[in-house]
């Protein structure tokens, strides 16, 4: 797989466009937690230079769509939790692989739903063991939806940047090799 960095002024680009990206994803209609916010966090981490700035991709996104969807008590949670993924995407920095990519997806969406379903459950009050895996028993359909959703984007952001990065340099070789020095830049 090719190295994802980028410069600083796509990145920027990139950055506002993540961001709207993430916002519009969750107002339009979906199944339950079956969106891209996380693997555009994923994404972030793993291409943008700064981690400060990569936070900004799932949590900014998150909060302008919660503005219009209303907050929740749960939302500082669920932005921490979403923040777990830039730092996931953090550890793809340089060396994205396949495997890479597809565990540190699963591995997000795995800490997304214990984490914000123990927030849950502490919000809730009743704090027994029983009251705990009751709620994560109850969250297991919406789990399946945050795995399949997180891996589908994953693939596709991820598939698609390494796409136009080869379809790039495939570009650049044939502009170098087509140069009237004939040498390859």
């Amino acid at each position: 797989m090719m190295d994802l960095r980028m410069s600083a002024m796509s990145s920027y680009l990139m950055v506002v466009g993540l961001i709207l990206l993430c916002a519009v994803s969750r107002l339009l209609p979906h199944p339950p937690n079956f969106t891209p916010v996380a693997a555009l966090a994923l994404f972030a981490g793993a291409t943008l230079a700064s981690t400060r700035i990569a936070l900004l991709v799932p949590l900014v996104g998150m909060m302008l769509s919660d503005l219009v969807i209303g907050m929740h008590g749960l939302a500082m949670v669920v932005y921490g939790a979403l923040a777990l993924n830039v730092l996931l995407g953090r550890w793809l920095q340089g060396k994205p692989s396949v495997f890479g990519i597809a565990g540190a997806s699963v591995a997000g969406a795995t800490a997304f739903f214990l984490i914000t379903n123990f927030g849950c459950w502490v919000q809730a009050g009743n704090l027994t063991i029983a009251a705990l895996t009751k709620c994560y028993v109850a969250a297991i359909p919406f789990f399946g939806n945050t795995l399949a959703g997180d891996l589908t984007f994953t693939a596709v952001i991820f598939g698609t940047a390494t796409a136009a990065n080869w379809l790039a340099a495939g570009r650049h070789r044939q502009c170098s090799l087509n140069s009237p020095h004939g040498k390859v830049a």
